[in-house]
């Protein structure tokens, strides 16, 4: 007889599980029944382990951002802040493409079954502490920035604070990328984010010269990342 699996595994398994489901069929189908067959677990098992799907969705949530902790760090840091705020964007922009059921949820953009993710101000001492994974996926960000500050890059600002308009203005041309606003990746990229990071940029405090270089710059080293030599959003 198989040994009866942990109640760590099981939980663990019904978050992939709800991951699977979103990815294949989007929100509609994050449902108790749903999960326990995927697992092939009974239904109760959904509210043992979380005590209802609100919980569920927390979780899902938390691992969407564990996710996007872990291609943002593939990203590391050049000699160049800017630049590597740029780099973070466009792999910020294909994780949420890859996966953007996962991220909707995430976001607190998706409810499935009404029930919308758990989110905190990362903007505040308060919310921080409560983050946890969010903190940690909005960490490389906050971090590039404070180095583009501390490089005279951008003028004196709270480090969180001028990064959470970066995170906006990128995750708003994400957001209307996925919807279709933009045309093909291509366009979207070349002629909506890579200006609008220079133009937040300057904003900022950098020069339009600066910004420009660091836009370039990170265009090369996405080349190299990805062994792209083309021309265009995917290269």
């Amino acid at each position: 007889m198989s040994p009866k699996p942990r109640a760590t595994d099981v939980k663990a398994r019904l978050v992939e599980a709800a991951i699977r489901l979103l990815d294949e069929s989007g929100p509609e189908a994050l449902q108790a029944r749903k999960l326990a067959a995927e697992v092939g677990v009974s239904t109760m098992a959904v509210y043992t382990h979380f005590g209802g799907m609100a919980a569920l969705v927390d979780e899902v949530a938390r691992a969407g951002f564990v996710r996007l902790s872990e291609w943002l760090a593939q990203v590391g840091e050049s000699d160049d802040p800017v630049a590597d705020i740029f780099s973070l964007a466009r792999t910020y922009r294909q994780a949420v493409a890859e996966q953007p059921q996962l991220f909707a949820v995430t976001f607190g953009q998706s409810a499935p079954g009404g029930k919308r993710a758990t989110l905190s101000d990362v903007t505040t001492a308060e919310g921080r502490e409560a983050a946890q994974e969010g903190l940690e996926a909005f960490a490389p960000i906050v971090r590039a920035t404070e180095r583009a500050i501390e490089a005279g890059r951008f003028r004196p600002a709270d480090e969180y604070q001028a990064a959470a308009q970066l995170w906006s203005a990128l995750h708003g041309f994400v957001t209307l990328e996925a919807s279709g606003h933009f045309g093909p990746a291509e366009q979207g990229i070349d002629h909506i984010l890579l200006p609008l990071g220079i133009t937040m940029a300057v904003g900022l405090g950098d020069t339009v010269d600066r910004a420009r270089r660091s836009a370039e710059a990170a265009k090369a080293a996405w080349r190299a990342r990805t062994g792209n030599t083309g021309q265009g959003g995917n290269d």
